[in-house]
């Protein structure tokens, strides 16, 4: 495992340097996320979603237990979508936490509906070289899908944090194009939806970039 140094003087992984972490951050137990629900201070409430956002990914990146990346990797389903939502939605894009969000909102959304997300992955099938970035999975299906999501997410606290959002922005290309495709064949007959479907795609494509953009900033060791 690599680190570099980001503007807040501590040290974050990294593929672009070779010195070892200096500490090793215990992941957070559910009881704790708790105290950072909410609070009346929306800037202390920011500076302790960020806290929170940091201590999962160098905690989760320095242990060894795989049971405890499970456990990572499974906190939406722990804690609620919701609640997740109420922690990083609101972060800047190019940020720990906003990353983390895009995250484990992709994975989210495959999960909860895989066989939507598996079509408009398969009918982006021409976005090939985003696809092989994103991971192979033959056949596109739900499941492999919903693995696929899995095994990004688990990359981020296991490999190379810049890698797994790479493969996460590629993933998500894909998708948006498969949802341009489906536009498309809607708009003769159902306007609106396709109307619909189309932001959806936007945003999707937006959401792409960002994972892009902070991937860079990682190995940059500036992404706090």
């Amino acid at each position: 495992m690599t680190s570099s140094r980001n503007r807040s003087g501590r040290s974050a992984s990294s593929t672009a340097a070779g010195t070892v972490r200096h500490h090793r951050p215990r992941p957070f137990a559910p009881d704790q996320f708790a105290a950072f629900q909410g609070g009346s201070d929306p800037a202390a409430t920011a500076e302790g979603a960020a806290l929170l956002a940091r201590a999962l990914v160098e905690g989760g990146r320095s242990t060894s237990d795989q049971a405890a990346v499970r456990r990572l990797v499974g906190l939406v389903e722990e804690a609620g979508i919701d609640t997740v939502a109420q922690w990083w939605a609101d972060a800047p894009a190019v940020s720990l936490s906003g990353v983390l969000w895009r995250l484990y909102a992709l994975r989210s959304a495959t999960l909860r509906n895989g066989a939507q997300w598996a079509a408009w992955y398969r009918a982006g099938h021409e976005a090939h070289v985003a696809r092989a970035v994103a991971g192979p999975v033959e056949p596109p299906g739900a499941r492999e899908l919903q693995q696929l999501t899995t095994d990004i997410l688990t990359g981020a606290f296991t490999g190379d944090f810049d890698v797994a959002l790479e493969r996460a922005a590629a993933y998500g290309r894909v998708v948006c194009l498969g949802q341009a495709h489906h536009s498309e064949a809607l708009e003769a007959g159902q306007p609106a939806q396709a109307a619909v479907l189309l932001r959806q795609a936007k945003r999707l494509l937006g959401t792409a970039e960002e994972l892009e953009e902070a991937a860079a900033a990682w190995r940059r060791g500036t992404l706090d």
